[in-house]
């Protein structure tokens, strides 16, 4: 079974013999040996007692391992050296800032200098790793300063990243003395590419050479991370092995995060063996704590140590150039964002213009370009819609905008449109990347950039690391194969939007929200105006009763919905329940068309399809983009007899007596707005103590239930209210369970 470490990174257990296929899995941090160039001794706090030890302890101390375990410290180092450790693991404060702890530990009766590194695994143990000491001593942080005072103050100088680079490379060669020092810059998915390099006359160069991410696996950065140094001097150490395997206190094997004598992977010797590397160090690059790149220092002419003092001081100038170049990237982040709020402020003037349409604001000077580079930019605001540069056709786009929705995101990015919708046709060249913004009601802002072809120079093909080849079947990771440039040419991906870029369209986004928002107010306000002034009383008929109800839809969005009620001359009643598509002022003005219009065919004595297909034929002709459904009865209240139309219209509920429900028996034709539609009319009869209900589709239309089971429903609610059925009554008992995104009108006449 699997286990996760404290990064939350799922990982093979302790023990699993490591191949290429696992490796990305290894728990490395617990790798339960250390490489030899050093000892490593566990002892329990706070008496000292040594609970583990590295096997190496006899070659090192000459003191054995059953000699070492379940011993005082001090019977492995001497009281004077155990005193000093002591003395330093109880001191406040950091433990870690005292390392190194300079001793001289008897071996053989003789004083030998050691370093001494202190850390802490949890509140009882202490691992204390001893190095033989070599170079300058004593170590001293003015000692660490003064190596590399001259490089700092290049860096200090320098006026560019590539110019830090290049200072860094140069002054870790000079200091470490490595054969290659190179610094990798990782990408936002961990991809590495060597951007500066120092490095003997004689070696072949890797500079502007990538490796893939899978090169340092997750649970190695997180590593790198928390301990900014890691040397390897000899490539081809036998790891001294920590006895016993799990420790006496916790059980657990060892953790060796933050240890410098932790032995590493063995699937990342064998890389760098193969690459002809015999010594290797690499200081971590941070940027808010996570891993921004690596100075990766390599040694080809035999194992290679630096003393603890100069690994120090490399570690110092990594450090000082993870500052400057947060520094620098942050600087130039900044004069980004700038010019960005720049842009965003004289945008956000435009569009915050109510008297001019939204889109001209967004296409004024600067516009979308200037915010966000592309090669072309579809816009749908407002009833709206525009491009501009290189767009798909008006399908195509209608396409990507629908693929937008479904991704759930209120910003959608994509480099790649065949990789991230292969069902849209599109030509890369034309389209490839995308930047979407998803409005409410169809609307969008999209920016469009074409297929950039490019090419990658990877050391080796990235896509397969485990090939072997003519060197021999144990050969898994060959020179020639994963190492020498491999040229990729990457297509059908346009280059990368920027985080800037995506953080500026996300505020142009709450913009363009806001925006919408206040002029949907300022819209709806006008339009529910315009609607209720229009929205007439219903006429007083003896031995009838006539009620009306309307609702706008969840919201406040008023939409198209109209009823009307009015007697004719020779004492006829008519009414009218109508419903125009769309929302907003639009929407409200065309219904004020239509219903004007209407009264006037109906008012002169033309008959009830007369009348709508009048109707019709003034919406094709002098309202083209006009579309409704409508449901018109004339009544004769002294016998009861109708005459009506349903033009796409609901039909209309018929209650009886009885209090039996059904759909009342009118011929459906089609909608207004259909160019030479025509239209039936139907006869029926209202008899005394029937009800005939008139409603819209916004009483009825249900995301989670069929039209047909959701109007029976409504039969069912009517009929339970028997007498007490009004315009009012039904809207209120009505199971409306549905999303509340439609206008809703009830139309109830009752014959005594």
């Amino acid at each position: 079974m699997s286990e996760m470490d404290a990064d939350g990174i799922d990982l093979v257990p302790f023990g699993t013999p490591i191949d290429l296929d696992n490796c990305a899995r290894e728990p490395i941090h617990i790798p339960g040996s250390v490489q030899p160039r050093g000892v490593m001794l566990v002892v329990r706090e706070p008496d000292l007692v040594v609970t583990q030890v590295s096997t190496n302890v006899e070659d090192i101390l000459h003191t054995s391992v059953e000699a070492a375990l379940g011993t005082p410290l001090t019977d492995v180092i001497g009281a004077n050296c155990a005193g000093q450790i002591q003395r330093a693991a109880a001191a406040f404060g950091d433990l870690r800032e005292r390392n190194p702890i300079e001793l001289n530990v008897p071996v053989d009766g003789v004083d030998v200098a050691f370093d001494a590194i202190l850390h802490r695994e949890n509140a009882n143990l202490l691992l204390v790793e001893l190095e033989i000491a070599t170079g300058p001593r004593p170590y001293s942080f003015p000692n660490t300063y003064l190596a590399v005072r001259g490089a700092v103050a290049e860096l200090n100088r320098a006026s560019s990243l590539t110019e830090l680079y290049d200072i860094a490379a140069r002054a870790v060669r000079e200091l470490t003395g490595f054969d290659r020092v190179m610094v990798y810059r990782y990408d936002r998915d961990y991809n590495g590419e060597v951007v500066a390099e120092n490095k003997r006359k004689d070696l072949n160069t890797f500079l502007g050479q990538h490796y893939p991410a899978s090169d340092i696996p997750a649970q190695a950065r997180a590593l790198y991370e928390k301990n900014w140094l890691r040397l390897i001097d000899d490539v081809s150490y036998t790891a001294s092995s920590i006895v016993p395997v799990a420790n006496p206190n916790t059980g657990r094997p060892l953790d060796l995060t933050h240890a410098t004598l932790r032995s590493v992977s063995p699937i990342h010797i064998e890389y760098l063996k193969n690459m002809g590397v015999t010594g290797s160090m690499s200081i971590s690059l941070l940027r808010n704590g996570k891993l921004w790149g690596l100075i990766a220092c390599h040694h080809y002419s035999g194992p290679h140590l630096p003393p603890y003092g100069v690994r120090a001081a490399a570690e110092f100038l990594g450090s000082t150039l993870s500052l400057r170049m947060v520094d620098r990237f942050e600087d130039e982040q900044l004069r980004a964002r700038l010019a960005s709020q720049a842009v965003l402020t004289k945008l956000m003037g435009a569009i915050s213009n109510e008297s001019a349409p939204l889109i001209e604001g967004l296409f004024g000077a600067p516009d979308l370009f200037d915010l966000v580079p592309a090669d072309g930019v579809a816009v749908r605001v407002d009833g709206r819609a525009e491009t501009r540069g290189v767009v798909p056709d008006a399908a195509t786009l209608a396409e990507i905008a629908e693929w937008l929705v479904t991704q759930g995101e209120d910003i959608v990015v994509t480099e790649s449109m065949k990789q991230s919708a292969p069902s849209i046709q599109l030509s890369p060249h034309d389209v490839s990347g995308v930047l979407g913004l998803v409005l409410r009601d169809g609307q969008y802002v999209i920016w469009f950039r074409s297929e950039q072809e490019r090419s990658v120079d990877w050391g080796g093909d990235p896509h397969n690391k485990a090939i072997a080849v003519a060197e021999g079947d144990s050969v898994r990771m060959s020179p020639r194969k994963s190492f020498e440039r491999w040229r990729e040419v990457v297509k059908e991906r346009s280059l990368p939007w920027s985080d800037n870029e995506k953080s500026d369209a996300a505020t142009m986004r709450q913009r363009l929200v806001e925006a919408l928002y206040a002029r949907s107010e300022r819209e709806v306000r006008l339009a529910e105006t315009l609607q209720r002034s229009l929205l007439p009383e219903m006429p007083l008929v003896p031995g009838w009763a006539l009620s009306a109800h309307y609702e706008p839809a969840a919201g406040g969005r008023i939409g198209g919905d109209w009823y009307d009620g009015f007697r004719l001359r020779d004492g006829r009643l008519v009414i009218v329940l109508g419903d125009v598509a769309g929302h907003g002022i639009g929407a409200a003005g065309t219904m004020a068309q239509l219903r004007n219009a209407l009264r006037a065919f109906v008012g002169d004595g033309t008959s009830v399809v007369g009348a709508v297909e009048r109707l019709n034929d003034f919406a094709t002709l002098l309202l083209p983009d006009a579309f409704a459904t409508l449901a018109v009865a004339y009544i004769d209240v002294a016998t009861g007899e109708t005459q009506a139309v349903l033009a796409g219209h609901l039909r209309p509920l018929l209650i009886s007596a009885d209090a039996t429900v059904t759909e009342a028996a009118i011929a459906t034709s089609p909608p207004v707005g259909v160019p030479g539609a025509e239209y039936v009319e139907t006869h029926l009869t209202l008899d005394r103590g029937s009800r005939l209900v008139m409603f819209s589709d916004g009483l009825v239309e249900r995301r989670d239930e069929e039209l047909a089971d959701s109007i029976e429903h409504l039969g069912a609610a009517i009929a339970r209210l028997g007498a007490d059925a009004t315009a009012e009554t039904v809207f209120s008992h009505a199971p409306r369970r549905g999303s509340g995104g439609d206008d809703t009108t009830v139309v109830v006449l009752t014959r005594d």
